[in-house]
């Protein structure tokens, strides 16, 4: 047996705790899954972090060729070199809302920049942390003229204090192979960038 025909049947849950809820949730579970010799497994246990499904966009201007990356300080990377990461544009999502509806919003208050619905471009969804968390993230891109783009954004009641920065697509990449760029939504959406560039200025370069 293989594990692509493994499914949630496969695995037995014993019992589910919640041992935190504030802003985010650590639920506590005791199961057994499937091995691959078709038994099933000892009972262990293992936290996970909950999280509401995000949704990322990374803005590209195909005339200058520049995108535009956001920058700000985040707890989870305090022992990084580098507590102010660069950034796509990303929220969580909201009940009742659409990716797409929390892609335009985001960008409009963490970069003052205005996108249509309409000109998203999906790109993936992906698990950034399967081993530990159930969060979802979809990223997608979206064409602006990023002419007049930057300052500092963000709601203040929230706490944000959010740097634009626009830059040239071969400087993103530098700062992607330099280690400067070190989050996964930020390096995806550059490197799928660096895949579809020429089509995306042939769609959107005018």
């Amino acid at each position: 047996m293989s594990a692509g025909d493994f499914t949630r049947d496969d695995v037995e849950i014993r019992e589910r705790q919640t041992l935190f809820q504030g802003f985010y949730r650590v639920d506590k579970f005791w199961l057994r899954h499937r091995q691959f010799d078709g038994s099933m497994g000892p009972e262990i246990n293992r936290e996970m972090f909950v999280r509401p499904p995000a949704v990322g966009v990374l803005v590209y201007d195909a005339v200058a060729d520049r995108v535009l990356l956001i920058e700000q300080f985040r707890v989870g990377a305090l022992a990084d070199a580098h507590p102010w990461q660069y950034e796509v544009v990303a929220g969580l999502i909201e009940p009742g809302e659409s990716r797409e509806a929390v892609a335009v919003r985001e960008t409009q208050e963490e970069a003052g920049v205005s996108l249509r619905e309409e000109d998203l471009e999906f790109v993936c969804e992906f698990m950034p942390s399967a081993g530990g968390s159930d969060e979802r993230f979809a990223l997608y891109a979206a064409p602006a003229d990023l002419s007049r783009a930057g300052g500092v954004h963000g709601v203040p009641d929230e706490g944000e204090n959010i740097r634009v920065n626009v830059i040239s697509f071969n400087q993103a990449m530098q700062l992607v192979g330099n280690g400067r760029i070190n989050n996964a939504p930020c390096i995806l959406a550059l490197q799928w960038l660096a895949l579809n560039r020429a089509r995306l200025q042939q769609k959107w370069g005018h």
